[in-house]
């Protein structure tokens, strides 16, 4: 009986330890990854629409190109289109993601379906070319406190001429009466960097490559006009 006890306090005690350090590193870790404290704290547009999120993740990276040369991999991504850019086995059927943009899917309008699996999609709820763009998971509601799902923002903010910052900010509120909330947050707190930062990390070396073959471009028209 006694070592049943003492063992079930030593189960006890790494449990804690376990969420404890979830919590106070991973998580804050995770939810942050690559943004900076200004970016952080910064009003981005429909932040009121979850004013007090449980989930309220933050990531950014810093892509040598322009927000013209961005905005085109963010518009056509989507399973079926241009992949994610990440994990193709997982989010893209096996097909591998697009280096080169889909010109039949530059058209970008409120309502535009972006496809996460053959089964679920995010809808554009709102969008400013080429700065940022709005997703939510159900297509019928508008971009409103009123909608039930949390927002995904897509935001470029240039930094000089050549480089811009791009930032994911996902927003949402736990809703505890659904029965299947617990496995569903589970896999998103743990699942969702991995997924996230490939992606990111893939757009920036789409729009890179394409940033340098229009300096290449320029730079070979200068030197024969030259």
């Amino acid at each position: 009986m006694r070592k049943t006890f003492v063992s079930g306090l030593i189960t006890l005690g790494a449990g804690t330890a376990a969420v404890g350090t979830y919590l106070l590193v991973y998580r804050l870790w995770q939810e942050h990854w690559g943004a900076t404290e200004e970016e952080i704290a910064r009003l981005l547009p429909y932040d009121e629409v979850v004013p007090n999120p449980t989930w309220n993740a933050t990531r950014a990276v810093t892509i040598a190109a322009t927000p013209e040369q961005i905005w085109p991999f963010l518009i056509h991504i989507g399973w079926g289109r241009a992949g994610w850019y990440g994990y193709d086995w997982v989010d893209n059927g096996g097909k591998p993601s697009a280096w080169e943009i889909l010109s039949e899917e530059q058209h970008l309008e409120v309502g535009k379906d972006f496809p996460m699996s053959p089964w679920t999609a995010q809808y554009c709820k709102a969008f400013e070319e080429p700065r940022w763009m709005l997703w939510r998971s159900t297509k019928d509601s508008t971009a409103t406190s009123s909608d039930t799902s949390g927002p995904w923002l897509w935001y470029l903010d240039p930094i000089n001429e050549r480089h811009t910052r791009l930032i994911t900010l996902l927003r949402d509120t736990y809703r505890w009466t659904n029965p299947l909330i617990l496995p569903q947050q589970i896999i998103l707190e743990l699942g969702d960097l991995p997924f996230m930062r490939k992606c990111m990390l893939g757009i920036k070396a789409r729009a890179e490559r394409l940033s340098e073959r229009a300096q290449e471009h320029h730079g070979a028209g200068l030197r024969k006009r030259g």
